[in-house]
């Protein structure tokens, strides 16, 4: 069994703001826009090495979105900053008319996605984002796991062509993906080979499913683990070819049950390799204020749970 060392916890918005000062001193074409949410975004390095290339557009998420369309029109590559559910849910109008519709070169930045926001309770806690952004066309979507692979992702969407939905955390978690990393938009990670069941799992959820598979193989099953960084485009081929061997599958996700990453691989697996499938995920629910850890075990988003679902789905071969 593969090992993973947690080389230090770190939270993934700092990975987008890292990356974003790399792409600063890189890339003369990038931009950044803020809705009043700088230090939140760790946008200040980049504004400090380049001022006259960010705009601070206050709280009116909706007006950065479409100040950030027209700028693709000169060649910027703009990136916007602010908490998931204003980069989403608030503008939803403008993303898709301005953007999507247009097929604009934005970068939509989220951070404080999911239920780990934490105290800030479910107003905040935007659980929906993912299907909102995965729905629309040409949208890529994308959910890292960790600071590196955060920073790694940045840095790669601005070479990326079209409107793209970048979505990370507040909490410290577990930093384990390789420094300097390649990043490859719509290429699933193969982190763990196993031969009893699958768990693909995205963002926070990376990590709780390789702790999850110590506690399999120390009851004698054998887990693969897939890390899916994108979930559009998806990695279908990686998934099955998986499910193929295992002939089971859990996945697991920061978000509703309902649109997320789990219902687009029973999409996949619906239409080439129907298998057992068990979600870890909200199930339909709200959030509520508690710290990170707290949310995570209530809500069934952690290592404990994938490995009951790892037991159940096995027992539906």
């Amino acid at each position: 069994m593969k090992t993973y060392t947690n080389t230090g916890s770190k939270d993934t918005r700092s990975g987008f703001g890292d990356g974003l000062t790399e792409l600063g001193r890189t890339n003369p074409n990038v931009v950044a826009l803020c809705a009043d949410l700088i230090g939140s975004l760790k946008m200040n390095q980049f504004i400090e090495e380049n001022p006259e290339r960010f705009f601070q557009i206050g709280i009116a998420e909706a007006n950065m979105m479409g100040i950030a369309a027209g700028l693709t029109i000169g060649g910027k590559i703009p990136f916007t900053g602010t908490f998931a559910n204003f980069s989403t849910g608030r503008v939803y109008d403008q993303i898709r008319q301005s953007i999507a519709y247009s097929d604009k070169n934005v970068k939509i930045c989220a951070s404080h996605a999911g239920l780990t926001l934490g105290e800030d309770g479910a107003t905040h806690q935007i659980l929906e984002d993912i299907g909102l952004m995965k729905m629309l066309p040409g949208m890529t979507v994308i959910n890292p796991c960790d600071y590196n692979q955060t920073k790694a992702a940045t840095i790669a969407i601005a070479k990326h062509e079209g409107p793209v939905y970048l979505r990370f955390g507040r909490p410290k978690v577990a930093n384990f993906t390789p420094d300097n990393q390649t990043f490859e938009i719509g290429k699933a990670l193969h982190l763990q080979d196993g031969s009893d069941v699958t768990i693909v799992a995205t963002g926070h959820l990376v990590w709780e499913a390789l702790e999850a598979v110590k506690v399999l193989n120390e009851k004698g099953i054998s887990a693969e683990v897939i890390n899916i960084h994108t979930i559009k485009p998806l990695d279908a081929n990686a998934i099955i070819e998986s499910v193929k061997k295992t002939k089971c599958i859990v996945t697991a996700e920061e978000h509703n049950k309902l649109g997320g990453l789990g219902e687009s691989i029973a999409r996949v697996l619906s239409q080439y390799q129907p298998t057992p499938q068990e979600f870890i995920a909200t199930n339909d629910t709200f959030g509520e204020s508690g710290t990170p850890a707290q949310l995570m075990e209530k809500y069934g988003l952690n290592a404990d749970a994938i490995v009951t679902a790892c037991e159940k789905v096995i027992k539906r071969k």
